[in-house]
């Protein structure tokens, strides 16, 4: 299985091998808080091409893991770096953010569903550039 993890800010893509029973995500025993770590969903690089446009327009899950609280609503207005989602994956909360100001079109997830790796989460809409 492969997992990603943050180590002093730097993202690490990680395999895990194990011999005997796998456990699915939440499964194992709490035995330690959880950590909390922000992390920016998305670069903030102008889209180059069509179908990097479109995605633009999702916030993608950084890890694998659960959701522990959704923070918007569809109709929400929401400014760069604003919580959208929290997720826990091996004890570590993950507030993943927003790239880019805009508004949520749709929600994809609800609380105590679990998420894969790269799984759209939230759909938006940028806001219009108004000068």
């Amino acid at each position: 299985m492969k997992i990603q993890i943050a180590i002093a800010g730097k993202a690490y893509e990680v395999e895990i091998e194990g011999e005997g029973e796998e456990y699915g995500v939440g499964e194992l025993p709490r035995e330690a808080p959880i950590q909390s770590q922000r992390v920016p969903t998305a670069s903030r690089q102008e889209p180059t091409s069509e179908m990097n446009a479109a995605d633009s327009r999702v916030c993608r899950s950084p890890v694998a893991g659960i959701v522990t609280r959704v923070a918007v609503q569809p109709g929400d207005g929401f400014r760069v770096d604003e919580l959208i989602v929290v997720l826990e994956a091996m004890k570590m909360e993950t507030s993943v953010t927003a790239p880019i100001a805009g508004r949520v079109k749709s929600v994809k997830v609800v609380p105590g569903q679990a998420v894969k790796l790269n799984q759209v989460l939230v759909e938006f809409e940028e806001l219009p550039i108004q000068g």
